[in-house]
């Protein structure tokens, strides 16, 4: 990739919107740019933090596993989103792994050169503050939904949360398999089959391929609530 065109791609991602060309080209002269197939392990719980990751194209999953080796999925990353910021700061090792759910293209952050970066520019030490909020909020809500609601109630907050995504359109898509959604929502497959083929009974939703109909957004958002 051309500096021009990297430097153009950074300043779409979120962490670092508004930055003048010249840290952009900071930032630039550190990436390193990585290339994952599907499937492919980014890195492991308990890893080395070297670093962080913004993916450029492809998806990526951060996900936890039981001991008995059932995978929870923390969240799912696209294009000119960013993960595993943390360990980039306290050096600490990874708290979670990392895999490409498609064909991906990273760039790599390390660890020690981005640091460096935020000594010499404190601009991005304080987008980087204000992400790092943005998703000490998102866990909690993950927390909270794994916690305290049965899985028709998980399931109703992801299908709203994807209709406001979408300017709260009553015509979502799944943006994961599933086998995927399921994990992310801390249960099973078969279980997750139910609770769709229950809401569609009741008139909630109607389902076509991985496009669902939101029929009844109040009833959705009292199950959400409850």
């Amino acid at each position: 990739m051309q500096a021009s065109e990297l430097r153009k791609f950074l300043a779409t991602v979120q962490l670092w919107r508004g930055l003048p060309e010249d840290q952009l080209d900071a930032l630039a002269k550190i990436a390193i740019a990585q290339t994952y197939p599907k499937g492919k392990v980014i890195f492991e719980d308990g890893d080395e933090g070297r670093g962080f990751f913004v993916v450029k194209s492809g998806r990526v999953k951060v996900y936890k596993l039981s001991i008995e080796g059932k995978e929870q999925i923390l969240h799912l990353f696209g294009a000119g989103e960013h993960f595993a910021e943390v360990p980039a700061f306290d050096g600490q090792c990874f708290p979670a792994s990392a895999a490409a759910i498609e064909k991906s293209e990273l760039l790599f952050f390390p660890r020690t050169e981005f640091l460096a970066l935020l000594e010499q520019h404190p601009t991005l030490t304080i987008n980087i503050l204000a992400i790092f909020a943005r998703h000490l909020r998102r866990f909690a809500q993950i927390i909270e939904n794994l916690s305290f609601k049965e899985v028709p109630g998980r399931l109703a907050v992801y299908l709203l949360y994807l209709s406001d995504r979408n300017d709260q359109s009553n015509e979502v898509e799944l943006d994961m398999t599933k086998t995927q959604l399921a994990a992310f929502l801390g249960t099973i497959p078969e279980t997750l089959s139910r609770v769709f083929a229950k809401m569609s009974q009741d008139g909630l939703i109607a389902i076509e391929g991985s496009k669902i109909q939101l029929l009844n957004r109040e009833r959705l958002i009292v199950l959400a609530e409850g």
